[in-house]
């Protein structure tokens, strides 16, 4: 009659091991398997999946259709109409203007503030930290106001702006400004946990070899952070495509000079161009699709990146 093994009788840490005299074959029998401790049943697993797919087709999907469908109710030359309009032309151009300023912008703030952060020790380093996450904390329309109370023309230099024929607010440079700001920590943060990571062994190594500090840089720690770097960049220019509030306030909603594509659709929206707005909304929603195409695909090339790094290690 075999015997059975409770929890009580097995080996203590403590515990001498057995030892078989020579010669002897001894068995050892396996330990009881022990019951996966986030395990579930099957009802939980499914309810769980069905209330999460039914929350994303509500609020997610659904809303999406609706978009394309009421942006060709009226056909495709209402469509085609609402896009190529003068103020929708002038509000593309403006949006891809400021995020193709900001993105590159932040892309070096970012690169930067992630190395000091990661690779050195220094005075006001966790302020710095914090100053990084401001613009989440932050509302954005507090930023613009903050922008409107120090660039507008009664702001501390509303007057010296104004004698020098300068503008910032209700132009393009405060547009940028407001972009700038709402977006920038988007590529610190996806490369400053992955520096920490990674540690300090490669740039030490190549600094004993003689590398100087840009060599590093561009040789040892940008290869090793490339994946994230860009997963960084198609945030941050999502973000600064689609932004709102901030932009809504040092904008002015000047029709073909101020206006970017999220107020442009307000703007039709507020005047029941229903057909025009949802149109117009429609490629803001594409190029929100595309951002997520290009995030996956960044994800899947790190993944395997990562895969490969293991498998030659």
């Amino acid at each position: 009659m075999s015997a059975v093994i409770r929890p009580a009788d097995a080996l203590r840490v403590s515990d001498p091991l057995p030892v078989a005299d020579a010669g002897t074959f001894v068995r050892t029998q396996a330990p009881p398997r022990i019951a996966d401790a986030v395990s579930e049943p099957a009802w939980v697993r499914r309810t769980l999946i069905g209330v999460a797919l039914a929350f994303l087709t509500l609020f997610l999907f659904v809303p999406l259709v609706a978009v394309f469908v009421q942006a060709f109710a009226k056909g495709v030359d209402v469509y085609w109409a609402a896009l190529t309009d003068s103020d929708a032309v002038s509000a593309l151009k403006l949006t891809l203007i400021s995020a193709g300023i900001s993105v590159p912008l932040n892309l070096v703030f970012g690169v930067a503030a992630a190395w000091a952060i990661a690779k050195f020790d220094f005075r006001g380093k966790n302020v710095l930290l914090t100053l990084i996450d401001l613009p989440f904390s932050v509302s954005p329309v507090i930023a613009g106001l903050i922008y409107l109370l120090i660039f507008g023309l009664q702001g501390w230099w509303g007057q010296w702006l104004r004698d020098h024929d300068l503008k910032i607010v209700f132009a393009v440079p405060g547009i940028v400004l407001a972009t700038v700001f709402v977006t920038f920590p988007f590529i610190a943060r996806e490369l400053i946990p992955l520096m920490q990571a990674q540690g300090l062994e490669q740039e030490e190594a190549a600094r004993v070899l003689g590398a100087s500090g840009w060599q590093i840089l561009w040789r040892v720690t940008l290869p090793n952070v490339k994946w994230a770097l860009l997963y960084g960049v198609i945030l941050c220019n999502a973000r600064a495509m689609g932004e709102f509030g901030a932009v809504s306030v040092v904008s002015g909603h000047i029709r073909g000079q101020t206006n970017t594509l999220p107020l442009h659709i307000e703007i039709l929206y507020n005047d029941y161009q229903f057909a025009a707005a949802f149109a117009v909304a429609s490629l803001l929603a594409a190029l929100a699709l595309v951002t997520l195409v290009l995030k996956y695909i960044v994800e899947r090339r790190a993944k395997a990146s990562q895969g490969e790094s293991r498998h030659e290690h």
